[in-house]
């Protein structure tokens, strides 16, 4: 479904992405994992178009973003949770961004339903907890019913009951056939519903594989720290 190739970016002497290269299947969830400053939010914003790569490509059905047709349609994504107006009701930020991505506005009331927002459909988005923003986001994305899901951090703020909510959205999304891509620092909660691993540190792709696979390299001790030996050994290499 999503194929990165070669991707890499740099910041003047600083390479935040090296060569990455990697595929995304559809039908899974997909965790992006790795410590902060490693290159994750650049790669995903690079995913999307809103960062030119240097080198490099990301293609969708081998169609590149900046290509595509109808995006919204493809890829619904939440890389900053904030980017909403904050004067605007939750049912206003979806029936603009409907009207942007030519999408019916009978879906703005469904997917606030989908999200648990109906009744806070009419309140503004400036008044929101940073969980209830999440949720708004993740409805924006949804709109347009996309192919992919393609999210930074999307847990930042969900009490207990929103994390399990969003864990049963994401894996039902999934088996509906669906591509999720997430990034996220709660390695534990990944654990119980991600199917995939990317994980990377410095910039550069240390493995690409199934959580299964991850665990087997040593099945004593909770991923998280298996995924933290993995990060930490090349960041203390990338500092000499």
């Amino acid at each position: 479904m999503i194929t990165v190739s070669a991707l890499t970016k740099h910041y003047g002497n600083r390479v935040v992405v090296d060569d990455m290269t990697f595929d995304i299947p559809s039908g899974r969830v997909t965790g992006f994992v790795g410590p902060n400053g490693a290159g994750k939010s650049t790669t995903m914003r690079m995913m999307v178009g809103l960062t030119r790569p240097d080198h490099g490509d990301v293609r969708y059905h081998g169609v590149s973003y900046t290509q595509l047709l109808r995006p919204a349609h493809i890829v619904g994504s939440v890389l900053d949770a904030r980017c909403m107006h904050p004067g605007r009701t939750a049912r206003n930020h979806l029936r603009a961004l409907a009207a942007l991505s030519a999408v019916p506005t009978r879906r703005v009331d469904e997917v606030l339903g989908e999200v648990g927002l109906e009744r806070a459909a009419d309140q503004r988005a400036g008044g929101f907890s940073l969980g209830m923003r999440q949720r708004l986001a993740l409805a924006g994305a949804l709109l347009a019913e996309p192919e992919v899901l393609l999210l930074d951090e999307p847990s930042n703020g969900l009490d207990p009951d929103g994390i399990r909510w969003l864990r049963n959205t994401l894996t039902t999304f999934a088996a509906n056939g669906g591509t999720v891509f997430l990034s996220t620092h709660l390695i534990g909660e990944l654990e119980k519903f991600a199917d995939d691993l990317i994980v990377i540190g410095a910039g550069k792709l240390l493995a690409a594989e199934s959580v299964a696979t991850t665990i087997a390299r040593d099945p004593s001790r909770p991923l998280e720290e298996i995924l933290l030996d993995m990060t930490s050994t090349v960041a203390e290499f990338a500092s000499v």
